[in-house]
């Protein structure tokens, strides 16, 4: 028998600091802000920018309900395509660093894990179009798969806080990450659009090429894309150099079609396919004394049909219905120094989905959505050993039980109020799993975890300007086959199975204020989030497998999360902009008395931005305090350390041009050169670093 067989075998039965955050870089943005607010004249009347004067106009979803920002009694985040691209974000994970309360890891260059209310991986949930991404395997911690989205995709992306076990079910503990994808544009007469996009990032960090298509008519639509990229290896601040192997290669192609039944009827399709190879995990190469260490192929394939009625009727006012096919393969490789044996580990998992709900409006002031979400995943997991002197080959178990299938099954029912100044939304969900494993250790397996969750948000208007919101949510985390069946080393630890895990539960309270005008729109809030049967991982005493501790993981801890977020935006005149950002958390294990792993520290971004016309000029100032407050699975872990991370600052400047058939977007990078990491994170970010890019349309 196995050493590791006979551990799991033993095993079965039993299954505030101060914050230093470069204040001389936020006086600096206070000081250029003062200067434009008393010295800049206003513009003539006519050339009045819009941009800035909708600061109301974006409405947030609860699942399909709609509503405006100021009366939202949750805060809701959110970034749009244009956004996006005047700041020449490589990626997707890239493109939110900076929004308001989310905070973003890197543990590669291929990576890119976001932190809402200090939780990540698969505590926080990853929605795009209405479609759970978080699948069976989805690993505590930072992980990789906001990153196999592709950005040229997006409309826009929100990000609820805190909040969406209701409307989207488990994992949603942190919070939910929603990205929506472009469409060809509706118009009453045949119309084709040709589009390009190239952008360069210097020392060949990137070269990237985006082809987009569309055909439009008064009853349909398409639109497809390709994105090829190439990634050159990361340059880092000051005395960082170049960081190699980093670079990596990617391929994107979609398509979106949608068709018009009838005036009230429509039916949608949409595939969407990320292929990225040769992804190296820099710190395992550097750090761990690695010949290989890197994902050789990440693959996401999404390809859902979605039909849509929509009526003025009161009893039904709209139904949706989305059924969902997905795709992740993961194939990864590793060898040490001097060493023999090359390990390569092969998941692919297999989703289906289908959602279907029901929007009624039993009057003009309530809203009603009922629905059901049914989400199974087929997981298969398989991994060979090959002594590459002798030229032999073993199979062996993977780090997943092959052949695990993972149900998962919500019912959910939401209502929104809308009662003059008081706005009210309520809701409820029951999950229920069904998960079945066969495991060549321990046998077959079944479990049958559920869960029931409520929430209540309320929002009421003091008057034109002033609103005050609170709400109680709870939120759950069902384990997962990751939690349940890994067996094999992950980071800096060796994992072995256990089976009788529930539920991860929180419940989040939040009171905040918001000031909302034609210019201004500012928003404060806190929160404390308490979590319980939180599902740990617990070293095995005295058990070492090739070299490495054992771990197992057990429901066993409940900890703490607390913090405050604040957001403004100003528009200073009819050309100048001020926005910023900060967030505070603080996170307790309160079973072992100690700091919660991976908090991020205080951190934030100060944004001032010119626009006018077809000119738009904007200087960013991103902080981070420095983190020391740390857990034992935080130094223990070396891409932290006893030390923690150190604060950094950095300053980027963006510029635009736009004319009508092209537009020029160039970006001067971490122009101090500042020597940086976020916290976490295995590899420090991009030094002084100039982007450009090229868009044209036809």
């Amino acid at each position: 028998m196995s050493k590791e067989k006979s551990i799991i075998k033993h095993l079965a039965p039993s299954f505030k600091n101060k914050i230093d955050v470069g204040f001389w870089g936020i006086k600096v943005i206070t000081l250029v802000l003062s200067v434009f607010l008393f010295c800049v004249k206003p513009a003539a009347a006519q050339d009045r920018d819009t941009l800035y004067n909708q600061l109301d106009s974006i409405v947030v979803t609860s699942r399909n309900i709609k509503t405006s920002q100021a009366k939202s009694p949750y805060v809701i985040s959110s970034i749009h395509q244009n956004q996006i691209r005047e700041t020449n974000a490589r990626t997707t994970p890239e493109a939110l660093q900076g929004v308001a309360g989310v905070f973003l890891q890197k543990t590669n260059h291929g990576g890119g894990s976001a932190f809402i209310r200090g939780l990540t991986g698969n505590q926080t949930l990853l929605v795009i179009d209405g479609i759970r991404l978080n699948n069976a395997t989805y690993r505590y911690g930072p992980n990789q798969y906001l990153n196999t989205i592709d950005m040229f995709t997006l409309e826009k992306v929100e990000v609820l806080k805190g909040i969406g076990a209701i409307e989207y079910g488990s994992d949603a503990i942190g919070g939910v990450i929603h990205l929506t994808t472009k469409e060809a544009n509706t118009s009453s007469f045949k119309d084709f659009k040709l589009s390009n996009t190239s952008k360069f990032l210097s020392s060949q960090m990137e070269k990237t090429n985006r082809t987009e298509m569309s055909y439009a008519t008064n009853n349909w639509t398409i639109l497809g894309g390709l994105s090829i990229k190439r990634y050159g290896d990361i340059v880092g601040g000051e005395g960082v150099g170049y960081q190699a192997p980093t670079g990596y290669r990617e391929k994107n192609y979609d398509i979106k079609a949608k068709v018009k039944i009838s005036d009230n009827q429509e039916i949608t399709f949409s595939t969407q396919n990320t292929i990225q190879r040769d992804i190296p995990i820099y710190h395992k190469i550097v750090l761990e004394n690695f010949k290989i260490n890197q994902v050789d192929k990440q693959v996401h394939n999404l390809n859902y049909l979605k039909y849509r009625y929509a009526s003025n009727r009161k009893v039904i006012s709209e139904i949706l219905v989305t059924l969902s096919q997905q795709r992740s393969i993961e194939n990864r490789s590793n060898q040490k120094n001097n060493a023999t044996l090359l390990r390569k580990e092969r998941d692919t998992i297999h989703s289906t989905g289908i959602t279907a709900e029901i929007i009624v409006k039993p009057t003009k002031n309530w809203t009603s959505n009922t629905g059901v979400d049914i989400y199974s995943d087929l997981v298969n997991s398989n991994t060979t050993e090959t002594n590459t002197s002798a030229n032999t080959q073993i199979q062996k178990r993977g780090l997943y039980p092959n052949g695990s299938i993972y149900n998962n099954n919500s019912l959910f029912n939401i209502h929104y109020l809308n009662l003059g100044k008081l706005s009210v939304i309520a809701g409820i969900r029951y999950n229920f799993l069904d998960i079945r494993i066969s495991d060549t250790t321990l046998g077959n397996v079944t479990l049958k975890p559920s869960a029931l969750v409520t929430n209540y948000g309320i929002n009421y208007q003091l008057n034109k300007n002033n609103f005050i919101f609170g709400s109680i949510s709870t939120g759950y985390r069902a384990p997962n086959i990751d939690d349940l069946g890994t067996l094999g080393i992950v980071d800096f630890r060796y994992e072995i199975p256990s089976y009788n895990l529930k539920p991860e539960k929180s419940k989040n309270i939040e009171l905040g204020y918001k000031y909302n005008s034609v210019k201004t729109n500012f928003t404060v809030s806190v929160f404390q989030m308490n979590l319980k049967d939180v599902i740990a991982r617990i070293i095995v005493d005295g058990q070492v497998i090739n070299g490495y501790n054992v771990y197992t993981k057990k429901n066993i801890e409940s900890s703490y999360i607390k913090g405050t977020e604040i957001s403004v935006s100003h528009q200073i005149n009819n050309h100048f902009a001020f926005q910023t950002n900060a967030t505070y958390t603080y996170g307790q294990n309160v079973t072992k008395n100690k700091p919660m792993r991976r908090m991020p520290p205080f951190f934030g971004q100060n944004k001032l931005s010119w626009h006018s016309k077809n000119k738009t000029v904007a200087i960013r100032h991103q902080f981070a305090g420095k983190q020391t407050r740390l857990a034992k699975g935080d130094i223990d872990d070396n891409r932290i350390g006893v030390l923690g991370t150190a604060q950094w600052n950095t300053i980027q400047i963006d510029a635009s041009i736009k004319w009508k058939h092209v537009a020029l977007h160039a970006s001067a990078i971490n122009i101090l050169n500042e020597k940086y990491k976020t916290h976490g994170s295995g590899i420090y970010g991009m030094g002084r670093t100039f982007g450009l890019s090229v868009h044209w349309k036809l």
